[in-house]
């Protein structure tokens, strides 16, 4: 069943998103969180991919209607980001697959790079059953108030990552294990940066993107059903 474009409330605005509901109509939801590229065809994909899973995957449009390949430019989409509208964006997402009829019950959310932070974020601010983050660390201007996670968190990490590196990652665990949450982190050995985006094969590892997948389906099987 083929996602398309949908509009929802961000507080007062309007913003877009790929909306991708699984073939029986209804199931639990699931917020899918661009990388810095934008909502680019991958993270599309990614949104078929939960919903053939059983879920109804919205993916939001943070930059709305910008996407870019170059890294540099996406650097600079990423660093003029306004949070505060992106955090609309996100409680709007969040908000929209929990009004919508398609939608049973619980919520979940699941990011890639930038957006692995930015699903921590949405945990933050509201109350996402199931938080998932591939790779994330949190875009400028963000820190989120981990205290108000109420969900379990999953992490995936690559091993060679100068972005979201094994340091970060160990800290921004202590700081949710601090903080009293219930968080699992994997790291993928001989693993960089972006490993599960197979449209990017410089990158991409099979192994590691299957394994965390599988990792991912079962986390959100427990935490959503």
């Amino acid at each position: 069943m083929a996602g398309q474009m949908a509009t929802f409330q961000s507080n007062g605005h309007t913003c877009e998103g790929y909306l991708a509901k699984p073939a029986s109509g209804n199931g639990p939801g699931v917020v899918v969180i661009q990388e810095w590229w934008g909502l680019v065809p991958h993270i599309k994909d990614v949104a078929d991919r939960v919903a053939r899973e059983g879920y109804v995957a919205l993916a939001p449009d943070l930059y709305h209607g910008k996407t870019t390949t170059e890294p540099d430019e996406a650097g600079k989409m990423l660093m003029s980001m306004k949070m505060d509208e992106a955090a609309r964006d996100l409680a709007g997402s969040f908000d929209y697959l929990k009004q919508n009829d398609a939608t049973t019950g619980k919520v979940g959310s699941v990011g890639f790079c930038a957006g692995g932070g930015l699903s921590l974020y949405l945990a933050s601010l509201r109350p996402v059953d199931a938080c998932v983050v591939y790779y994330g660390a949190f875009p400028p201007n963000v820190q989120p108030d981990l205290n108000n996670i109420k969900g379990p968190v999953l992490g995936h990490y690559a091993e060679n990552d100068g972005w979201a590196s094994p340091e970060a990652a160990a800290a921004l665990k202590r700081r949710l294990v601090d903080a009293g949450k219930q968080v699992e982190f994997h790291q993928y050995a001989g693993t960089e940066h972006a490993f599960f985006n197979d449209e990017r094969l410089e990158v991409y590892n099979e192994a590691a993107a299957r394994l965390s997948w599988e990792r991912t389906l079962d986390f959100f099987k427990k935490h959503l059903s």
